[in-house]
């Protein structure tokens, strides 16, 4: 892990009178998966919303990879490096597996999904797509409508989406949400298999994943990091364990 690839500093977002990002600061390194964790409510989400362009903040900047993209929305993001898996998957269900990468690979390369016909057909999106869903395990269900794929093959077929766009930055909000217990393992070795060659901010209320993945974790209660360190350190930390973890972590 080398110098910070994503520097966040006074991140603010407010509605109405709730605040839901309190000043912020957050530096992500090369390579590194962070994870974010905090309770319900604590502005995780709206964070991430931030950092992938969703959302324009109110006041703080957001620099990548050293240029400040404060002021970008997601499209310019997405093209400089930074993608973004949701906590409720967002694939096309009425389109293949394969379908579903290839029109990644499409919008990425700058077409208009208007000519997503030829994608079904095109070797240079159909080849690259079909590797995408190699290195996450779903080669064999290529051909399979993503509305007919298990729940954990979806969040799976997401992550390959995201993929395809050539990220340096993957943004993971709840990978392994509503899984079953082996849906759940078999995508925390999907993303440990993923660690060596991607930097990932990890959004996720199973601790077994985030223990499991972060090199550092951040601790979010209303609006505000509490605590940033090595998951030796937030497991020791007394702020820690009263605001979230519990007394018995």
């Amino acid at each position: 892990m080398g110098d910070a690839l994503l520097e966040v500093r006074a991140l603010v977002k407010s509605f109405g009178g709730l605040t839901a990002t309190s000043h912020v600061d957050l530096d992500v390194r090369e390579r590194e998966t962070h994870a974010i964790i905090g309770p319900n409510g604590a502005g995780k989400t709206t964070l991430i919303a931030q950092l992938a362009g969703d959302l324009r903040p109110d006041h703080g900047t957001i620099r990548f990879a050293g240029e400040d993209v404060t002021a970008l929305g997601a499209p310019p993001r997405s093209r400089r490096g930074i993608a973004r898996s949701f906590q409720i998957t967002s694939v096309f269900r009425d389109f293949t597996a394969l379908e579903n990468v290839a029109l990644a690979v499409q919008a990425h390369a700058g077409s208009s999904f208007s000519f997503f016909r030829d994608a079904r057909r095109d070797p240079r999106l159909r080849e690259p797509a079909r590797a995408m869903l190699e290195s996450v395990g779903l080669g064999p269900r290529a051909g399979v409508l993503a509305a007919n794929l298990a729940h954990g093959e979806q969040r799976q077929l997401e992550i390959a989406m995201a993929l395809a766009t050539r990220p340096r930055l993957l943004l993971l909000d709840e990978p392994v949400a509503g899984m079953a217990a082996e849906e759940s393992q078999q995508m925390i070795r999907l993303l440990a298999s993923l660690k060596t060659h991607h930097t990932m901010v990890l959004v996720e209320h199973d601790m077994d994943a985030v223990f499991t993945l972060a090199d550092r974790i951040s601790v979010m209660v209303y609006g505000r990091i509490i605590a940033t360190g090595a998951p030796v350190e937030i497991r020791a930390n007394d702020e820690v364990r009263r605001a979230y973890l519990g007394e018995d972590a």
